[in-house]
């Protein structure tokens, strides 16, 4: 789910040339959230739950997606900086190739 993979959508390039920055951000945020995600999983996996609010097979199954979601909303809050040199690399390399 939060593989460092590029989906094909976010390579097909945009219509409108002013949604390309948004469009950029937007991927350079879903890097960094993903990346987090990746930085995040070491630190939940030694956790244990007890009862009777926690645990089981359903919570390891869960936890994946909480990270994701963290990690998400971490990358939308500012998160560490990354999406952001992420993104001027990506604004450097579309101007080279012009």
């Amino acid at each position: 789910m939060s593989d460092l993979a590029v989906s094909p959508s976010l390579l097909m390039p945009t219509a409108a040339p002013n949604a390309a920055p948004a469009r950029m951000r937007e991927t350079a945020e879903a890097f960094e959230a993903s990346f987090l995600s990746q930085m995040l999983k070491p630190m939940f996996e030694g956790l244990s739950t007890e009862a009777p609010f926690g645990g089981g097979e359903a919570e390891a199954t869960w936890r994946g997606f909480l990270v994701d979601a963290m990690a998400k909303q971490t990358a939308r809050a500012g998160g560490i900086g990354l999406a952001d040199k992420v993104l001027a690399e990506m604004l450097k390399m579309q101007e080279q190739s012009q």
